[in-house]
């Protein structure tokens, strides 16, 4: 039987998508994909939408303004006290939504190039400020043992440098990657914490789970980051799901994002309104262990600032103070 027109049209979309934006999914993936026929919370999360080439005007290149922060390749210095370094653009799987979506992908080997990476390591050293390192891309744990190795003990040498944190989707999206060396190797770098993205439940497979526990089981403290999304988890029943099952994996929920204005992602966005309605429900639903700070990135490079739901208001000269249930209460202030 041949194709219709208008499957032929979707096909070409599809491809014009991939063409334009990097696509990769995992083996681990492709499994939870086909259990939910293609048509599910980790399906509209992975797979290229036709949607993507839709650009609203209000949509951006770099979206949380990175480039005006980035002194030197690989280097992003937003906030006084700590850096993102970037050594690879390379990920693991590709998530639609990107708020990197136009620069990830985009070279063969995606790394930094090794005179780069030493001049990232240079801007680190000069600046005693920097407190904190954070690695991100890109995913710094697609990056080889030695490679990672080598960059970790690098920013361990550095006296001013008291904290690291990665930032990864591998422990759920190809969890046979958190093997002994690598665990070791973020061991030996501690202080260290590993920021797992989750944006679901149905992300923790029984693999996946098991790579989580090697991390934590070794001492690696983990947090997780989910980015709210519609059709994905912009409710609260599955928000909640996916908050108890971090913290029952040992994994301390700590932002939940707005979703970012990148270029073709307007089917992805909530209204902030609607977020700040779900955070306050969960206030009420789950322990304290499960709340994540609601935030939101200012675009143009302004830095991430609370969105969550006031609890505090002035009225008539009184304070008043709202409990999980929405009711306001008179406090006495001082």
């Amino acid at each position: 039987m041949s194709a219709t027109g208008s499957e032929v049209s979707g096909r070409d979309e599809l491809e014009e998508v991939a063409e334009r934006y990097a696509v990769a999914i995992t083996p681990q993936l492709q499994e939870l994909i086909d259990a939910e026929s293609h048509d599910g919370p980790v399906s509209r999360q992975f797979l290229p939408d036709a949607r993507e080439l839709d650009v609203d005007a209000s949509e951006l290149d770099d979206p949380i303004g990175d480039a005006p922060h980035s002194p030197v390749p690989g280097i992003v210095h937003r906030y006084p006290d700590r850096v993102l370094l970037m050594p690879t653009r390379i990920c693991a799987a590709y998530c639609r939504f990107c708020f990197r979506r136009e620069v990830v992908g985009r070279r063969p080997d995606g790394l930094l190039s090794a005179s780069e990476l030493a001049g990232a390591m240079r801007y680190i050293r000069d600046h005693d400020e920097i407190w904190e390192v954070i690695l991100s891309g890109g995913d710094p744990l697609v990056l080889s043992p030695r490679r990672l190795r080598r960059i970790l003990d690098e920013l361990r040498s550095i006296a001013h440098v008291r904290v690291l944190r990665v930032h990864t989707r591998v422990p759920l999206v190809a969890p046979d990657r958190i093997g002994g060396e690598l665990v070791r190797i973020l061991r030996a770098a501690a202080p260290l914490f590993v920021v797992v993205h989750a944006n679901h439940d149905s992300e923790f497979t029984a693999a996946g789970e098991a790579a989580c526990a090697r991390l934590v089981d070794a001492g690696i403290p983990l947090l997780a980051q989910t980015v709210l999304l519609r059709a994905v988890n912009d409710d609260p029943e599955t928000l909640e799901r996916l908050m108890r099952r971090c913290v029952e994996n040992r994994i301390r929920p700590y932002y939940l994002h707005h979703a970012d204005r990148a270029n073709g992602t307007a089917h992805f966005r909530t209204g902030l309104d609607k977020g700040q309605g779900i955070v306050a429900d969960l206030r009420g639903r789950v322990s304290g262990l499960c709340q994540p700070t609601y935030v939101l990135d200012i675009p143009g490079g302004h830095g991430k600032s609370p969105a969550g739901p006031g609890y505090v208001r002035t009225r008539s000269g009184s304070t008043e103070i709202r409990d999980f249930e929405g009711r306001w209460h008179r406090f006495e202030d001082g």
